[in-house]
């Protein structure tokens, strides 16, 4: 299945503009009619080769954009076909336990053996998985399918616009209604950072957040674009049915979630911008489950790889499972697991009781 499909779309994108030599005049033509329709088949070929050039353009995208899901045997099946191998999302049992890490890499963290123990560790019925830094054509081409854990349906949304940067994953043991990928946004549907997959009693937002930059250049297209977008498409989610969002949402909210607040005032993740952004998102009728069942914990989930960050225990809790606040009774447990290597971040877990949904 998986070469037919490389091989089908490796033939149909091999399109070529060839340059056409310039048509010669009959007689009857003035020499400035010549010019006139030599200049009038050079614009109109131009504009050809500009529609065809984004036609395939397009198409790269679309190819890119394509989820796969795989069978509980390993086979990546292609969800760009009209007929979705989707299901009803019913969990069979009252208790469901999720799991969502910032792997910083699929192919570096799954040789690290905490991580493939972790990862393949039975107990989770939902894996979300952040900053895979693996191009749709790399993760093929390389089998990478064989680095996840097995008997879960996986999808993935992949970054579109740079190989190996960004994209994520939701591993479910059981098919989701549906699935969507990104906002819907165009400016923001680009890095492949959001995956939304609708169960029976929830939807589930897979997501990684934008980083700031060192220099905080991004930092006005976070706070003021996809910042606002982002809660905008999560209030329209709740609407409809409860929602779970979890992931590296990049921002230590308070002081008592980063090692050292008074030094990071202006650093990507800790700026007032983007602290106030998440106090609004959460003003709106959203609850960050860690800080609500461990009020005055510290405990961080990323720690730099500079200066013995993990072993001296300095720092940062950006990521969250967050959830619509009439679902909260339905919280069991949160909680980040730092016991667990093979990456900057480490797990984070949630527990949910499906009765209370």
């Amino acid at each position: 299945m998986l070469q037919i499909t490389k091989n089908l779309i490796k033939h149909s994108q091999i399109f070529k503009i060839s340059k056409m030599p310039p048509k010669i005049m009959l007689d009857s033509f003035s020499q400035d009619d010549c010019q006139k329709e030599n200049t009038n088949k050079s614009q109109n070929k131009t504009k050809e080769v500009k529609q065809e050039k984004e036609k395939n353009k397009n198409t790269k995208i679309l190819k890119q954009q394509t989820l796969k899901l795989v069978d509980k045997k390993g086979q990546i099946v292609d969800l760009s076909q009209k007929k979705l191998d989707l299901g009803d999302g019913i969990f069979s049992q009252d208790k469901l336990k999720i799991s969502s890490w910032n792997i910083n890499g699929l192919r570096a963290s799954t040789k690290k053996e905490s991580a493939v123990q972790y990862l393949n560790d039975k107990k989770f019925d939902i894996i979300c998985l952040n900053e895979l830094k693996v191009a749709q054509e790399a993760f093929e081409k390389e089998n990478l399918i064989t680095k996840l854990p097995k008997d879960y349906f996986a999808y993935l949304n992949f970054c579109k616009i740079k190989a190996g940067y960004s994209g994520v994953a939701i591993l479910s043991k059981v098919k989701p209604i549906s699935v969507k990928y990104d906002m819907g946004i165009q400016k923001h549907d680009q890095e492949g950072r959001i995956i939304t997959a609708e169960f029976e009693k929830f939807n589930l937002v897979a997501c990684y957040v934008p980083n700031s930059g060192d220099k905080l250049d991004r930092l006005n297209y976070r706070t003021q674009e996809w910042d606002i977008d982002f809660q905008n498409y999560l209030d329209q989610l709740k609407q409809k049915k409860k929602t779970i969002v979890c992931g590296d949402l990049n921002v230590s909210h308070e002081e008592i979630d980063l090692a050292n607040p008074a030094g990071n005032k202006r650093s990507a993740g800790f700026t007032q911008e983007e602290r106030d952004q998440f106090t609004k998102f959460l003003s709106k009728g959203w609850i960050d489950t860690f800080r609500y069942l461990h009020p005055k914990e510290i405990k961080y989930s990323y720690f730099s790889p500079r200066f013995n960050s993990r072993e001296t225990n300095k720092g940062w809790r950006i990521d969250y499972f967050v959830i619509n606040k009439e679902a909260i009774d339905s919280v069991l447990q949160s909680d980040i697991i730092t016991t667990i290597e093979g990456s900057d971040h480490v797990p984070i877990e949630c527990d949910i009781d499906l009765t209370k949904l």
